[in-house]
C-alpha cells in the first residue's frame, strides 16, 4: 500500500501529512505553504521526516503502553503505532477550512480523528481530536493529545544544534504577579541532544513538561508556551483553550524535537477516561499561532485576531466601560449603605459608567469579623447569596437605587462554584452536588466545591443569578473564584477519576456561562479567579472582561499591565486603578496610566480625594472615552521588549486600525529620565495623558525612535502617535 502525502491549508498556514494505509497518519511540517517540502521533488526528505515525525493523535491506554522507549514522555504509545489511516475529509466554508483525518485501531476497534480548523486570512491552527469506540467492550483512555507535532527544528542551518537554534518561551503566572514571560533556550532548559539517536535509541527520553493541574487554570504558569527559531525569529505559539487541567511538552526524538499538547492526563493529573462502547470523547481544544519572523511578539499579535474571531459577541466588548469597584484598596470586603453611598456619589462624580459591590455585601456578622485562616468571618458561610441585614438596614436596594440614579449600572460581585461549609446550602443540596472524592465532600479552606454536572447545583445557580436580575436590576456581575480545589473528583456516581470528574465539571461550567447568557444576554459577566488564575481562552472567549491580577501596590502594576495583551486582548484586560488621597501627582500618573489601554477597573477613595486629585482622575478617564473605540482592533507590541518585572522603564504599545498607535510608559524608580523608544518614525506624537512634571517628547535625530522624558521617578504618560497623512 502506498503512503501519500497531503498538502493542507492556506498560503500563510499549512500542514504536510502523510497518509499511510498501513500505519498512523503523521503530521511532517506545518509552516507557510511556500516553506513546506514538496513530495514530488523531495521524496527522500519526507521519508526522514516520516522517520522522526508522530502520529497526528497520540494515544495511551490502560494495558498498551509504549513501545521502543520509556520514561515520563507521553510519546511513542503501543496503540498509537498500530493505528491505520482510513481516509480523510476536507471542508470550507469560505469562512473556515476543516480537515478530519480518519484512523482505526484494529486490536480495539477505537476510531480515531485528529480535526484541524484554519480561518480565512489567520496563520492559526485550531486543532483537537475524537476518540470514539464502536467495539463490544470498554477501553479506558489514559493520555490523548490534542496536538502532535514533530520536526520542529527543520530549518535551522547546517550544523546547528537544535539545542542551541531554538528557544522556548514560558509565562511564569504567579498570583500578583502575572504574565512573566522568559526565554532559554533548549539546552538552558535542560534538553539536549545526548547523541543516542545514533545508535538507533530514540532519543534523551527527558522532556520540558509544563503542567497545570487543578481547578485554576493558570496559577503557575499560563497555557500557553513559544518555541522561537533564535536565529531567523520563526516562531510556533500555541495557548491551551481549557479552564481546567493542561499538559504541554518538548522533547527531542530521532535527532529532532517534538511538541505535544493536552488537556489532563492519567500521569499527572489523576485523568483516565473508560470509553465504552458507542461512547466517544472530545479532546480539550487549542490554537497554534506560526509566523516566519518576529518570534513571539508577532505571533501575538496573531493569536490576538484569533482570539476575538472566535468569542461569543456582546455589547460589553464595543462599549468598554469604565467599571469602579469598592474591593481593591477600598473597602476590601466590607461594603455597608453608609460606605457604598459616599463611594456611590464620587465614582459618577469621577466617570465611571458601572459600580460593582464587590464581596461582603451577603455578611450577616459584624464588619471586622475575622475568621479561620484570617479571612473575613463569612468567608465560610457563603453559597446563599442574599443580603446582609446588617450591613444593609434599608436593604440593598438603596444603594442600588442610587447607582441607578447616578447614571451607572450596578453590579454585585459572587463565587459562583463554591458553598462555605458553614452556609444553609452546604446543608440543603445533597452530597452529590459538590466534589467528592472517597464518598467524602471536599473541603477547601472552609469552602465546598459545587459539581455543575449534577442538575441540584447549577438550579441553585440558575437561581441565585435569575433572582439578582430579577429582584435588583443588575447589568454586571463579577464572578470569582478563590480556591483551587486539587486534582478533582469521582463525580457524583463515585466511579470517575478524579481528573476525569474535573474534566467534566470544566465543561459544564462552561456550559453554565452560555446558558446564563443566553437567557440574560445583555447582562456582563467578569471573569475574576484571584485575579489572574484562570487566565485561559475557553472562558475569555465567553465572559467579554476579565479581571488579571489582585496586584495591591500600583507601583508593581505596570509590570503586570503591560505584559496583560500577551493573554488577554486589550478589550477584556481590566486592570486596577486605585486613586489614594496620600499619592503624590505622579503616582496618580502610574496608578490611572496602568489601567488606561485596557479596560479600567476603578477602584481606591475617590470619595476623599481632593478637588485636584479628582480633577486628574476626571481628565484621565474623559481621555480614556475618546479612544477607547479603538481598543476592540487593536494589536499589542513591546518596543521595549516584553516587561521584566524589575524594569526601570515599561513600554506597552497598541496600533489601532486607523494607524494610530497608543504607547504608555512608565519610568520606575531609579531609572534613566528619558528612553529612546524604538518606534517607525513619522507619526506626530502628542501627551494623551500625564500627571507632575511635563513630559518632553523628540524623535531621535539618528532615527533610533522616539525621545522620551519623565522628569519624575515613579511616573508614567500616555502618548499618541497619530497617523501620517498621506498628501
Amino acid at each position: 500500500m502506498t503512503v501519500t502525502h497531503l498538502r493542507w491549508g492556506s498560503d500563510q498556514l499549512s500542514l504536510l501529512v502523510s497518509l499511510d494505509p498501513s500505519g498512523p497518519a503523521r503530521l511532517l511540517a506545518v509552516g507557510e505553504a511556500a516553506g513546506l517540502p514538496d513530495p514530488e521533488r523531495e521524496p527522500e526528505l519526507c521519508v526522514r521526516l516520516a522517520h522522526r515525525a508522530l502520529p497526528v493523535v497520540e494515544i495511551q491506554t490502560t494495558g498498551s503502553g509504549r513501545l521502543g522507549t520509556s520514561g515520563k514522555r507521553h510519546v511513542d504509545g503501543a496503540l498509537s503505532r498500530g493505528l491505520r489511516c482510513v481516509g480523510h475529509e476536507e471542508h470550507d466554508d469560505g469562512a473556515v477550512r476543516t480537515l478530519r483525518v480518519r484512523m482505526t485501531d484494529e486490536t480495539t476497534g477505537l476510531r480515531v480523528t485528529a480535526l484541524f480548523r484554519l480561518r480565512a486570512g489567520l496563520p492559526v491552527l485550531h486543532a483537537e481530536a475524537l476518540v470514539e469506540n464502536p467495539g463490544e467492550a470498554p477501553v479506558t483512555l489514559e493520555y490523548v493529545s490534542s496536538f502532535a507535532v514533530s520536526n520542529l527544528a527543520r530549518g535551522l542551518p547546517d550544523g546547528a544544534r537544535w539545542e542551541d537554534g531554538l528557544s522556548l518561551w514560558l509565562a511564569a503566572n504567579p498570583w500578583s504577579g502575572e504574565f512573566r514571560w522568559s526565554r532559554e533556550t533548549l539546552a538552558e532548559r535542560g534538553l539536549y541532544d545526548v547523541g543516542m539517536a545514533a545508535f538507533g535509541q530514540t532519543g534523551s527520553k527527558n522532556r520540558i513538561a509544563v503542567t497545570s493541574t487543578g481547578s485554576w487554570s493558570s496559577s503557575e504558569y499560563l497555557p500557553m508556551g513559544c518555541l522561537e527559531d533564535t536565529a531567523t525569529g520563526r516562531a510556533l505559539l500555541w495557548q491551551t483553550e481549557h479552564n481546567g487541567s493542561w499538559h504541554a511538552e518538548l522533547g527531542d526524538r530521532f535527532g529532532d524535537v517534538y511538541l505535544a499538547l493536552s488537556g489532563p492526563t492519567d500521569r499527572e493529573h489523576q485523568w483516565r477516561h473508560r470509553l465504552d462502547p458507542g461512547a466517544g470523547f472530545r479532546t480539550v481544544a487549542v490554537a497554534v499561532a506560526v509566523v516566519p519572523e518576529g518570534g513571539l511578539r508577532t505571533a501575538v499579535r496573531v493569536l490576538t485576531d484569533h482570539r476575538r474571531a472566535t468569542r461569543r459577541a456582546h455589547p460589553d466588548l464595543e462599549q468598554l466601560p469604565v467599571v469602579f469597584n469598592d474591593f481593591m484598596n477600598s473597602l476590601m470586603g466590607e461594603p455597608s449603605t453608609g460606605a457604598l453611598l459616599p463611594l456611590v456619589d464620587a465614582a459618577a462624580v469621577a466617570g465611571a459608567e458601572v459600580f460593582c459591590v464587590d464581596a461582603g455585601w451577603y455578611d450577616a456578622e459584624p464588619p471586622g469579623t475575622v475568621g479561620p485562616g484570617g479571612v473575613p468571618g463569612w468567608w465560610d458561610a457563603v453559597g446563599e447569596w442574599r443580603e446582609s441585614k446588617l450591613r444593609f438596614p434599608n436593604g440593598l436596594g438603596e444603594v442600588i437605587d442610587r447607582i441607578r440614579e447616578a447614571g451607572m449600572v450596578p453590579g454585585l460581585w459572587l463565587e459562583p462554584e463554591v458553598v462555605g461549609v458553614r452556609s444553609t446550602v452546604a446543608a440543603a443540596l445533597p452530597d452529590e452536588a459538590f466534589f467528592r472524592r472517597d464518598g467524602t465532600r471536599l473541603v477547601e479552606w472552609g469552602r465546598h466545591q459545587l459539581d455543575l454536572r449534577h442538575p441540584a447545583a447549577r438550579a441553585h445557580l440558575d437561581g441565585v443569578v435569575d433572582r439578582l436580575v430579577h429582584d435588583y436590576g443588575v447589568g454586571y456581575l463579577k464572578l470569582d473564584y478563590n480556591i483551587d480545589i486539587g486534582p478533582g473528583t469521582d463525580g457524583p456516581t463515585g466511579t470517575d477519576s478524579p481528573g476525569g470528574g474535573l474534566l467534566g465539571h470544566n465543561r459544564a461550567y462552561l456550559d453554565w456561562l452560555d446558558g446564563v447568557l443566553d437567557r440574560h444576554p445583555g447582562l456582563v459577566l467578569e471573569s475574576c479567579a484571584a485575579g489572574g488564575s484562570r487566565t485561559d481562552h475557553a472562558i475569555l472567549s465567553r465572559l467579554p472582561i476579565h479581571s488579571v491580577t489582585d496586584q495591591q501596590d500600583f507601583r508593581l502594576v505596570p509590570a503586570i499591565a503591560a505584559a496583560a495583551p500577551t493573554a488577554v486582548t486589550p478589550e477584556q484586560g481590566a486592570i486596577w486603578a486605585y486613586p489614594q488621597p496620600g499619592h503624590t501627582d505622579a503616582e496618580l500618573g502610574t496608578v490611572l496610566v496602568s489601567a488606561l489601554l485596557g479596560r479600567v477597573h476603578l477602584s481606591g477613595r475617590p470619595d476623599l480625594l481632593d478637588s485636584d486629585q479628582m480633577a486628574l482622575v476626571r481628565e484621565a478617564l474623559g481621555t480614556y472615552k475618546t479612544y477607547r473605540h479603538l481598543l476592540p482592533g487593536a494589536r499589542p507590541h513591546w518596543p521595549l521588549g516584553l516587561p521584566g518585572w524589575r524594569d526601570g522603564w515599561l513600554a506597552l504599545a497598541l496600533d489601532a486600525e486607523d494607524g494610530t498607535t497608543l504607547l504608555a510608559l512608565w519610568r520606575r524608580e531609579g531609572a534613566d529620565e528619558s528612553v529612546t523608544v524604538p518606534l517607525p518614525a513619522g507619526g506626530r506624537p502628542r501627551v494623551l495623558f500625564e500627571a507632575g512634571a511635563r513630559t518632553s517628547l523628540e524623535w531621535d535625530q539618528c532615527g533610533r525612535g522616539l525621545r522620551v522624558g519623565l522628569p519624575a521617578e515613579g511616573s508614567a504618560v500616555l502618548v499618541a502617535l497619530d497617523p501620517v497623512e498621506s498628501s
